[in-house]
């Protein structure tokens, strides 16, 4: 049965990891839904958070190749466990003037904020979690939605797991 997996890699801040890692994900046939890598909390080391949809086996085994890359610290599903998971959203929607008041209705409903303005458009900035950022998405599709950039989930484990 193929589940959505959300997997925390600790690695060394090298050129090319990204590349390993993503290319591991390729080979065995598993489609990658998000990633995002920034620095950790330890120097010299990144954190890459990567969302993706398969069986627990293949998933179990690809995490064992994840250990053969020479870079990789530390690999741990996070998703199998209680976690902080968010996602960042940037949407240029249409907004000419008489539209505004129904748009930013729908900023503060989701306690998003508007980041830039324009004449005819704003660019509205929303964190939450991924359905959370879909929503919004649809409800703002009717004003025109000329451009979107989201960040991909990033996520840890609550609590005291590591």
């Amino acid at each position: 049965m193929s589940t959505r997996h959300t997997i925390a890699i600790l690695v060394n801040d090298q050129p090319g990891v990204l590349q390993r890692v993503s290319g591991l994900f390729g080979r065995r046939g598993f489609n990658i839904e998000s990633i995002t890598v920034g620095t950790s909390e330890e120097p010299g080391l990144s954190r890459m958070v990567i969302v993706t949809k398969g069986d627990d086996h293949t998933l179990e085994q690809i995490e064992k190749q994840l250990y053969k890359i020479i870079d990789v610290i530390k690999v741990v599903d996070i998703g199998s466990s209680p976690m902080v998971a968010r996602e960042l959203g940037l949407i240029k929607v249409g907004a000419d003037p008489s539209a505004r008041p129904e748009i930013l209705g729908i900023v503060d409903t989701f306690r998003a904020a508007v980041v830039d303005i324009s004449p005819t458009s704003l660019i509205v900035q929303v964190v939450g979690d991924t359905d959370k950022i879909d929503a919004m998405i649809e409800l703002l599709k009717p004003y025109g939605i000329r451009e979107l950039s989201r960040t991909g989930v990033t996520a840890m484990a609550r609590g005291g797991a590591r």
